[in-house]
């Protein structure tokens, strides 16, 4: 493997640190983008990669994604994440997550975890037995915090409503379809919200059978995961992992508007250009997903009550507008406007 710092998603890490512990069976990576707003927030991922490489390139993305998704979010911590790799079958032991959590209170605040793919609400838990740099715990009565999917599932629906109201020149989502890409936390919870506001539903994840059984719920119609992006709809919703739209996925897309809660939705950066080139409106991931990053921060920062996150969540219609707007008086695809300003609220720009 390249030295990390040579690798194209480094982007200048202010920290990069790999823990092992093996005879907890812990090989952990935490990247520490930015502390320029505040302490690095960023969840942690649980995930079992077939190439180490792949763990490394994926902890870097995410970390520098969290430093702008907190950035454009309004909030003081700066960006950060963790990963830690699984084993094939994903089994995880007290001892594992004890280590993790030493790992991570070694750092002494410069980084605060919260719950990602692959880690539980009573994983978190456990977590904060060995480190208070920790948030998503189960809120208080009325407070912040807790399980940040529900958080990120009401951002993205305020965002597919924005992103509609711009593309489609609708005011709500009423008979509008959307295709969703993965029906967990996030994805479920969005597909909750469209199907409430009266949208028309197509689902699909790798798990068929929870596609199906939200489906038959919901009203909607559920196909197979590797058709999901190339179907024809009003809006795709990416809500499961991230380089979806690559080089052979784009020219097949056939959909005006992309918004979804899947994080590093673009393999590379010049993907937001050949998505701008087919004329399709792209809500850039970390401005639209950003609900539960606001919970689990505002709890960790102390600083609001559940009507408090609920308001700054309604804060990103506002956002993804401000980029569209730049983007549409520049020329510039609305994912490099984001990047942009970004960069400049953490004193890169």
């Amino acid at each position: 493997m390249s030295a990390p710092w040579t690798l194209p998603d480094f982007d200048d890490h202010e920290d990069l640190h790999v823990f092992r512990d093996p005879k907890a069976g812990l090989t952990a990576i935490i990247a520490i983008h930015s502390t320029h707003l505040g302490p690095a927030g960023g969840g942690t991922r649980f995930w079992h990669y077939a190439d180490p490489a792949a763990a490394m390139t994926d902890a870097l993305r995410l970390s520098r994604g969290m430093s702008y998704k907190n950035a454009m979010a309004g909030l003081a911590m700066g960006g950060g994440k963790a990963v830690i790799l699984a084993d094939e079958h994903r089994q995880k032991s007290p001892e594992l997550i004890a280590a993790f959590a030493a790992a991570v209170d070694k750092l002494g605040g410069r980084y605060v975890t919260a719950q990602d793919v692959g880690i539980s609400q009573q994983d978190i838990i456990d977590i904060s037995k060995g480190t208070r740099f920790v948030s998503g715990l189960p809120p208080k009565q009325g407070g912040a915090g807790g399980d940040p999917g529900p958080s990120t599932a009401l951002g993205v629906f305020l965002g597919v409503k924005a992103a509609v109201a711009r593309g489609l020149g609708k005011a709500d989502v009423a008979g509008v379809h959307v295709a969703i890409q993965g029906v967990g936390s996030v994805g479920g919870g969005l597909a909750r919200h469209l199907a409430a506001a009266g949208a028309r539903l197509t689902l699909a994840d790798k798990d068929a059978d929870r596609a199906l059984a939200l489906a038959k719920e919901l009203g909607g119609v559920a196909i197979d995961a590797d058709a999901i992006l190339a179907i024809e709809a009003d809006v795709l919703s990416p809500c499961a992992l991230g380089a979806i739209l690559n080089d052979a996925t784009i020219p097949a897309l056939n959909v005006p508007v992309i918004a979804g809660g899947a994080n590093n939705q673009l393999a590379r950066p010049d993907h937001g250009a050949a998505v701008q080139a087919r004329g399709i409106l792209y809500a850039p991931d970390y401005v639209i997903n950003a609900g539960g990053i606001i919970n689990v921060a505002l709890e960790y920062l102390d600083q609001a009550d559940r009507a408090a996150v609920n308001a700054k969540i309604a804060g990103i219609p506002d956002r993804l507008n401000a980029v569209w707007d730049e983007s549409a008086a520049t020329g510039d695809h609305p994912a490099c406007v984001a990047d942009r300003m970004a960069q400049a609220l953490i004193g890169r720009g």
